[in-house]
C-alpha cells in the first residue's frame, strides 16, 4: 500500500492535491476540480479540511534520481 505525501512534482498550491490523485490513481486536475466546487458548496469547510491536510501530509521525499544532469559541451 502507497503512502499518501503531498507531491514535489504536481504541485500548485502546496501539493496535496497532485498527491492524491497519484495516491489514488486519478488526474489531478479533475481532483482540484473537486476541491474547488466542494469548497464553495461547502461554505469554506472544505477549505479548513484542506489546511489541516496541508499540515499533517508531509512532503514526498526527494529522490536522487529527480535532477536533469547540466549539459557541458
Amino acid at each position: 500500500m502507497n503512502k499518501l505525501f503531498r507531491s514535489r512534482t504536481d504541485s500548485k498550491l502546496t501539493g496535496l492535491c497532485g498527491g492524491l490523485a497519484e495516491w489514488l490513481g486519478l488526474n489531478a486536475t479533475m481532483i482540484r476540480l473537486l476541491v474547488i466546487i466542494a469548497a464553495l458548496c461547502s461554505f469554506g469547510t472544505v477549505v479548513l479540511i484542506y489546511m489541516i491536510g496541508c499540515l499533517l501530509v508531509p512532503k514526498a521525499p526527494q529522490s536522487h534520481y529527480d535532477f536533469t544532469p547540466p549539459f557541458h559541451q
